[in-house]
């Protein structure tokens, strides 16, 4: 089987690596000559675990090639898939999908023979049909089917994702298209994945219906945090006493900052808009998306506030400022929120990310970029965690305390004992918990 996969960003390069570990012949695409230079070099753009070297054992297998000419990929194509960018319009919810539609029209004038059609981006309901028409428009004779088939990768976890999937969801029209999606995944179903063939609009849907109600869930365990902080409960505890019932589940009920990254803001921002067209508004998911919006700000009021009530002239280490562990992304991260808002306060940043401050640096000006931790909190009058990176879970506490000017930390991934902060010397302030000096007797 060959498939041409349109895009190598995040979802086009995991996706095409993986596939052509199942054995399948793929071609990748992407505009970006530099880009396509690097990837034939092995210069990975992106960083996710474990990706460098699946894609170089893949192209010296001869499996997995790259290049700019979508002529080289889609004639012999039996799948061509579609993951290119559809960033959000900011603020109104509107995915732009010039470039679905402007890779569609390129792919109908090289069509050549039966193939299907994939969404593999993330789309509003409706995309697949305006491809179909698209190409249809330009090609009234090619032979085609379209087919959604949205990701569901975590970035950091993305191939483990992609080769052991709680599901993959096909949208399909024909049977034929059904039967060439079935054989695309035939290593999947060996290992007796749940695959849920379905219509193309629900299939589109059902992306963002999961990724909106996972960022409901982490909006609601935050709720809760603010009314634990309030009554000198632990939301850790309430976490997993509502997380052991089968019906809800433990997984994204971890107090933080906010949500952020590539996903869910833009595609809960899209389902509000998906909602309000077609006359049935999601009033539960538009809570959710202003209530993340204002978490992001109210964290560096609990920062300020840690730190005496100002950080006027006052020096802020920070740690982490991608928006989750195990990646480089910093789209959306509440730390593009959190830094600057310190910063309009009169504080300066020293900070340090284990993959992100490349990208970061383009977003964030006048932040000290440290080398490591430990150079960030030099001198620091408080320590913020904002990112739960696994080389800041175990942190040399004598040596903290030593290079910070103040001992106060504040950890917004509860990363840390409140009790064995405090018994280490720390002013330490966590999300959701009892401080260290609260009596947590009733609680």
């Amino acid at each position: 089987m060959h498939v041409a996969m349109i895009g190598t960003g995040y979802v086009g390069l995991v996706s095409a690596a993986c596939f052509s570990e199942f054995g399948v012949d793929v071609v990748c695409v992407d505009k970006m000559q530099d880009k396509i230079d690097g990837l034939k070099a092995g210069q990975i753009p992106i960083f996710e675990p474990g990706l460098e070297d699946l894609v170089n054992h893949n192209v010296a297998a001869g499996r997995l090639s790259f290049t700019t000419d979508i002529a080289e990929a889609v004639p012999q194509a039996d799948v061509i898939m579609l993951a290119v960018g559809t960033p959000s319009r900011r603020g109104d919810g509107h995915a732009d999908l010039s470039f679905v539609y402007a890779a569609a029209e390129e792919i109908a004038e090289v069509m050549n023979g039966y193939s299907v059609v994939v969404t593999k981006s993330t789309v509003p309901v409706g995309t697949g049909d305006e491809i179909a028409r698209i190409i249809r428009s330009r090609r009234p004779d090619a032979e085609f089917d379209i087919v959604s088939n949205p990701e569901f990768l975590r970035e950091g976890a993305a191939i483990a994702d992609f080769m052991r999937p709680d599901r993959v969801v096909v949208g399909v029209k024909s049977e034929r298209a059904k039967a060439l999606m079935a054989e695309l995944y035939r290593p999947l179903f060996l290992i007796e994945t749940p695959v849920v063939f379905t219509g193309i609009k629900t299939a589109e849907l059902i992306k963002y219906a999961a990724n909106t109600f996972l960022a409901t869930k982490i909006t609601f365990i935050n709720e809760i945090a603010d009314i634990c902080e309030k009554i000198g409960a632990d939301v850790h505890d309430v976490a997993k006493g509502i997380g052991l019932d089968g019906r809800i589940g433990n997984k994204f009920l971890h107090p933080g900052p906010g949500y952020g990254g590539s996903c869910f803001p833009k595609d809960t921002l899209a389902f509000v808009r998906i909602a309000r067209e077609c006359g049935a508004p999601s009033h539960i998911v538009e809570a959710v998306v202003e209530i993340n919006e204002k978490r992001k700000a109210r964290m560096a009021e609990k920062i300020i506030a840690a730190s005496g009530g100002s950080v006027d002239g006052k020096r802020i280490a920070v740690l982490g400022v991608a928006f989750k562990p195990n990646t480089d992304d910093v789209r959306d991260s509440a730390s593009l929120t959190i830094i600057p808002a310190l910063q309009q306060a009169g504080a300066s940043i020293h900070a340090y990310d284990p993959e992100a401050m490349a990208e970061a640096e383009q977003l964030l000006p006048d932040v000290t970029w440290c080398p490591n931790a430990y150079s960030a909190m030099q001198g620091a009058d408080v320590l913020v965690i904002l990112t739960e990176w696994n080389e800041f879970r175990a942190l040399d506490l004598d040596r903290v305390k030593q290079v910070l000017a103040s001992p106060v930390i504040v950890d917004l991934r509860n990363i840390y004992e409140p009790g064995a902060m405090a018994a280490a010397g720390f002013e330490y302030f966590s999300v959701g918990r009892p401080t260290p000096n609260t009596s947590a007797a009733d609680a």
